[in-house]
């Protein structure tokens, strides 16, 4: 398989989408807090992606319904927001979102700690 070397407007384009997850990320981040739901953080990154002209690279496909994924403590990648899934203190989520802009891709994800958590929380879920 060979490497096909980008040009400086292509990276340019992957930049600008990397930036658009870490905004999305950014502003999911301060909402994580004990009670809100993972569907709570889904509606703020569906909305924040729009505002920031993008498009979802998670939700369509292969069915999936969803901008991001969330997963709550030892569950394992890929998890589905829901309205029943409510955050608590001590939690630990996993939020994953992607998005395409101008036909090309960002993808990352971040770990935030569920209001006060300590090495006793990480040792019990073990």
């Amino acid at each position: 398989m060979a490497i096909i070397c980008k040009s400086s407007a292509e990276i340019e384009k992957m930049r600008r989408s990397g930036r658009i997850v870490r905004q999305v990320l950014d502003a999911v981040k301060l909402l994580v807090a004990p009670g809100v739901t993972t569907m709570d953080l889904e509606r703020a990154a569906e909305k924040k992606i729009r505002e920031l002209g993008a498009k979802s690279a998670f939700k369509g496909y292969y069915d999936y319904p969803c901008v991001l994924c969330t997963s709550v403590n030892d569950e394992i990648v890929h998890g589905i927001p829901s309205e029943k899934r409510t955050l608590k203190s001590g939690d630990i989520v996993s939020i994953d979102c992607g998005v395409v802009l101008d036909g090309y891709y960002g993808d990352s994800a971040i770990t935030v700690p569920v209001g006060e958590i300590g090495r006793a929380s990480c040792r019990e879920r073990v």
